[in-house]
């Protein structure tokens, strides 16, 4: 590794701060370059969607780094600058500005923007969606007691604003276009426990409705559902999910499949340009196949595989896919391909909010959850690591605990 190369980074989201950290940790000597959008030094992006709207102050806003800690590493951190082009055959990445900026090796952890409606009175004002530490604030503004705040989409992001909402108190209608909340991700008893968890709070949950136009003068005051029902909004935020942002990779000509197409060491198609977050397709190796995934870890590991692979120490990126939310008095997390959930062996009490869940496929742990059981997840991932056979009767049986089970699967 030559103390030449300069490497560049496009998006100082989490990935790309974690990213530029591990260049020198990995023994890069050579010039780092950090391209950042927004105008914050790379941040944690979980609050966002939690504290920072339900109790918002300074101390639940987390840089990932301060300043001085990428000065100390002779990081240079170019914010508030947007790359629009990348000559793949020059190695030149065009700003914004007119700046052009040459890499020998570059990375794009652009990670994904939200998915929008294309319904008529989009252009309303307070019609709103969260990505960054800026929406954040815009939403949070909107948080008032007795506000009407209208939330579209019954996912993780659509969840947690309406428990923030309520816990600020607002009045809040979710409006979920499927049958059930959070139904990519859970089973169907778990999605009724959500259900009934934002109705003991008071937050109207509409599933199988959706908003089909805004109405307002300047801002939004109103809007028409598929039922043809007129609902009075002062503020409506849109949670639909994500879209891989790609058009910078697709002005080098990577290959692009739903995201950046990357293999298990973040290597694009291109041998000069690597990727790693939200906005890429990654193979992985315990599936067998590609994968993309919108997580805080995926972000983290990813990064890390990327730092290393352009630092020529190849090791692959295989982690556990592992999620979490907060919304009122309960934690849930997930972890594993959680494609389906039809064999579904549960210990503990899920109507009492206080379960582990296993999707067992062959005797194997495919996937686990938990309701309010940290612990328990810690445990669960490592047995979906494992990848060895455990007893349905043993995962339901409380009594035994899982790292016992763990321990005795290994022995």
């Amino acid at each position: 590794m030559s103390k030449e190369e300069h490497f560049v980074v496009i998006g100082a989201g989490h990935a790309g701060g974690v990213a530029v950290q591990s260049f020198r940790n990995f023994g890069h000597e050579g010039r780092v370059t950090l391209i950042g959008e927004e105008a914050t030094l790379p941040y944690e992006r979980p609050p966002l969607s939690k504290d920072l709207l339900h109790s918002p102050n300074d101390s639940n806003f987390q840089l990932i780094r301060d300043a001085d800690y990428y000065n100390d590493l002779n990081i240079d951190i170019l914010l508030e600058r947007t790359a629009v082009s990348i000559d793949a055959v020059t190695k030149l990445v065009l700003l914004n500005n007119g700046e052009s900026i040459h890499y020998d090796k570059l990375l794009l952890t652009t990670g994904g923007r939200p998915q929008t409606l294309d319904i008529p009175g989009l252009e309303l004002d307070n019609i709103l969606t969260l990505r960054t530490i800026e929406d954040s604030r815009a939403v949070e503004g909107n948080l008032n007691k007795g506000a009407r705040i209208l939330v579209v989409g019954g996912g993780f992001i659509g969840l947690e604003v309406a428990a923030s909402a309520r816990m600020r108190g607002a009045e809040v209608i979710v409006f979920e276009a499927n049958s059930r909340l959070m139904g990519r991700s859970l089973p169907a008893e778990v999605s009724d426990v959500f259900l009934k968890l934002h109705a003991d709070n008071n937050v109207s949950v509409r599933l199988n409705q959706s908003v089909k136009e805004f109405l307002g003068k300047n801002e939004v005051n109103e809007v028409i559902t598929n039922s043809g029902e007129k609902i009075n909004a002062d503020a409506v935020i849109v949670g639909i999910g994500i879209l891989p942002e790609t058009k910078l990779a697709e002005s080098a000509k990577l290959k692009i499949d739903n995201g950046i197409v990357v293999d298990e060491y973040a290597r694009t198609s291109n041998p000069y340009i690597f990727a790693a977050g939200d906005n890429t397709n990654h193979f992985n190796t315990m599936l067998g196949r590609h994968i993309r995934l919108e997580a805080w870890l995926n972000a983290q590991e990813q990064a890390l595989a990327a730092a290393r692979t352009m630092c020529n120490e190849l090791k692959a990126y295989n982690k556990v896919p592992w999620m979490w939310t907060d919304q009122f008095d309960v934690n849930l997390q997930i972890a594993g391909f959680t494609e389906k959930w039809d064999n579904l062996v549960i210990r503990g009490d899920i109507t009492g909010r206080d379960c582990t869940a296993f999707q067992v496929e062959g005797g194997l742990i495919k996937s686990a959850l938990s309701i309010n059981r940290q612990r328990d997840m810690r445990v669960a991932r490592r047995m979906i690591s494992a990848q060895l056979p455990f007893s349905e009767p043993d995962l339901e049986n409380d009594d035994i605990s899982l790292r016992d089970l763990l321990k005795r699967a290994k022995s």
